[in-house]
């Protein structure tokens, strides 16, 4: 049996999901890793995507997350999402809500910076809504 890692999905709501894993998949900013048992310390941004956990009894759950932050220490991996959801739950109508979301803040922004934040959120989620559709 392969290593195991406690593995911790958080988002401002709940606590979605606390189990030993065995490997997750992570949509960093500056692209996608693995983290598997005893992983080495790293801290990244989030960007929108699909988190993939390979849990320990052999299941595998998958949540659209949009941004937010991973803790990744040999003893585990903790996931602060913005907000995140169950795949089976994440539709083409919340999809549209999320990058509705995105436009709006790209209305609302007060500053450059944050006009680019916005649409750089947007063109992501444009990104997984492409790949999702696909």
């Amino acid at each position: 049996m392969a290593d195991t890692f406690m593995f911790e999905l958080v988002s401002p709501e709940k606590l979605l999901l606390a189990a030993d894993a065995v490997e997750v998949i992570v949509p960093g900013s500056e692209g996608e890793f693995g983290v598997l048992a005893n992983h080495a310390a790293v801290m990244s941004t989030l960007r929108p995507g699909m988190i993939v956990a390979k849990l320990a009894d052999g299941e595998e759950q998958t949540f659209f997350v949009r941004g937010g932050f991973a803790d990744v220490s040999p003893a585990g991996l903790t996931l602060l999402s913005e907000f995140a959801i169950p795949a089976a739950d994440f539709d083409a109508d919340a999809m549209e809500e999320q990058m509705e979301l995105a436009r709006k803040d790209i209305e609302a922004a007060e500053s450059d910076a944050a006009k680019e934040k916005a649409q750089n959120l947007l063109n992501q989620l444009g990104e997984v809504s492409a790949a999702l559709a696909a």
